[in-house]
C-alpha cells in the first residue's frame, strides 16, 4: 500500500461482514454492471465487487486511450481488509487500488474502475500504465498468503494479462518493492513468485 503513515493494525483474521458479503457485482470492463449469474463471462475475470474508493483518491482517465496498461503491480496492505478498505475510502489518504484480494476466502473488491489511473505505486509513470492489486497481510507474516488468495489474485491477474496483451511475465507482472523510487517492501520475501506466476500461466 502506498499510504505510508498508517501503522499496522492488530493482526486478525477477517470473517467479512454483511455489507460486504452483499456488494455489488462488477464487470471491470469500464465499470459495466454484470449479473451475478453470468459475472464476466466474455472476460473470463473472477467475480469481483464494486468498493469504490474516494474519488479523491485516484484520476479519472480513460485508458487504454490515454494511457496503455502495460503491466501488474502487486502489493500487500499491511492492514487488514476492512481497515485498507477504510483507507481507500478515506479522501484524505490519497491512496487506491484497483482490486484488493482478502486472504481467508479470496474475495476481491474492485475499487478503482481500470479505465482510471489508481495512486498505488508510488510513481506516476507506472500508476498511469499499470493495474495495481492489494492482498490482504503483511509482508513478515506467510500465513497470509493463502493458496484461496494466491489462486483467486492469479486469476485476476491473468485475466488482466488477457485483456491488455500483457506477457505473463515477471518483467510485467512486478513487486511493488521494483517500481523505480519506491522505499516499500511488499509483496515481502515470503511472497511465493514461483507459485504465483505457475498459477497466472495456467489460469485461462
Amino acid at each position: 500500500m502506498e499510504f505510508a503513515g498508517i501503522q499496522p493494525s492488530r493482526r486478525r483474521l477477517l470473517t467479512g461482514s454483511a455489507a460486504l458479503a452483499a456488494a455489488t457485482v462488477l464487470a471491470p470492463l469500464g465499470g459495466t454492471r454484470a449479473t451475478a449469474a453470468t459475472p464476466h463471462a466474455a472476460t473470463a475475470y473472477p467475480t469481483v465487487h464494486w468498493t469504490p474508493a474516494s474519488t479523491s483518491n485516484y484520476t479519472a482517465s480513460n485508458r487504454p486511450t490515454t494511457y496503455p496498461v502495460e503491466m501488474v503491480v502487486i502489493h500487500v496492505t499491511q492492514e487488514t481488509y476492512a481497515d485498507a478498505v477504510k483507507i481507500f475510502q478515506n479522501p484524505a489518504k490519497e491512496v487506491s487500488i484497483h482490486y484488493l484480494v482478502r486472504s481467508a476466502d479470496g474475495y476481491i473488491g474492485q475499487c478503482v474502475k481500470e479505465d482510471d489511473v489508481a495512486w498505488h505505486a508510488g510513481n506516476w509513470d507506472y500508476n498511469t500504465r499499470s493495474i495495481g492489486i492489494e492482498h490482504e497481510g503483511w509482508v513478515d507474516d506467510p500465513s497470509w498468503f493463502t493458496e484461496t488468495m494466491y489462486r483467486q489474485s492469479a486469476a485476476l491477474t491473468a485475466a488482466v494479462c488477457a485483456r491488455y496483451g500483457i506477457p505473463k511475465d515477471r518483467e510485467h507482472i512486478i513487486g511493488h518493492a521494483e517500481v523505480p523510487g519506491t522505499d516499500h517492501t511488499d509483496p515481502g520475501e515470503y511472497w511465493d513468485w514461483a507459485h504465483y506466476m505457475d498459477l497466472v500461466r495456467d489460469a485461462g
